[in-house]
């Protein structure tokens, strides 16, 4: 079970605490970034400005707006919405990436986030020690990453590779590697960004298969696409973002279907206007 609500739904009934079969509760999250107005170029510039006390200016921007949200044990869930919507800042705030500006996130059980290509990796190092570096940031000691190493590369695809630094990798190798330790990691919850798009159709497969046989064991999954028909296949519910503010949640060919719909409206119309449309169509 999934459901969302606005502001004025949570005042009338939306829950923040956590019921016992919630795996996700997000209660009136909203994340405000501050978009500096004009560029510094240097450490020494922004000295130099501070010694001055020439300040720089700042615009606010709002990429999440008091997002509700609880997720059951067990649920896949797609997140679907336009470029720039705020789809992946929410999973970088349940995720604990950042923090929000205001509200609650909830989240139980062992977590596996593949939020950003290459997020917990460093260049520098080769696979091997990035295998090993990223499973500690996962929580598992050393001789348990030891134990987990063969089939980490083994789905990864990536032997020949593994003790060349990342730097060398591909997009494609990167995300290869990324999942392959997240599967490994066997988590109670996996959110993932749509880094498995820049696999080849092969891995993307072997990906998919590996993402169903987390939901079949009860996994819950958390899954940012903008391949809706992959949406579709991996995920029972979805919940469509616009404008940072969650506009529909249900079944995913019922929200897939809207937000298709929604592609044919002109850009121009709120938030609220196409609310208004949503419930015309229901």
């Amino acid at each position: 079970m999934l459901t969302t609500s606005s502001s004025q739904n949570l005042a009338r009934g939306f829950s923040p605490d956590p019921l016992p079969d919630d795996a996700i509760v997000v209660s009136g999250v909203s994340l405000r970034y501050r978009l500096p107005t004009e560029k510094i170029n240097s450490l020494k510039e922004q000295v130099i400005r501070t010694i001055t006390r020439r300040t720089v200016g700042y615009n606010e921007f709002w990429a999440l707006r008091n997002i509700n949200l609880r997720i059951k044990f067990g649920d896949s869930v797609a997140l679907v919405g336009r470029n720039g919507a705020g789809k992946s800042s929410l999973l970088k705030v349940i995720a604990r990436v950042v923090n929000p500006s205001s509200g609650r996130v909830v989240v139980r059980g062992n977590v596996a986030p593949i939020i950003e290509l290459g997020a917990g990796f460093h260049p520098e190092l080769t696979g091997r020690e990035n295998i090993f570096l990223n499973g500690a940031m996962l929580g598992f000691s050393e001789s348990a990453m030891r134990r987990k190493f063969d089939s980490i590369v083994d789905f990864s695809e990536l032997e020949a590779f593994i003790d060349s630094p990342l730097r060398t990798y591909s997009s494609g190798m990167t995300a290869r590697l990324a999942f392959a330790i997240a599967a490994e990691a066997d988590p109670d919850v996996l959110i993932i960004d749509e880094v498995l798009s820049v696999g080849d159709e092969a891995f993307q497969k072997k990906s998919e298969n590996r993402m169903v046989s987390f939901r079949k064991r009860g996994c819950t999954i958390l899954y940012v696409t903008h391949a809706l028909d992959s949406a579709h296949k991996l995920c029972e519910r979805a919940v469509w973002i616009d404008e940072g503010r969650a506009i529909y949640s249900g079944p995913t060919e019922k929200v897939v279907s809207l937000f298709r719909e929604s592609m044919e409206f002109d850009t121009s119309l709120s938030v609220t206007q196409k609310r208004q449309v949503m419930k015309v169509k229901r």
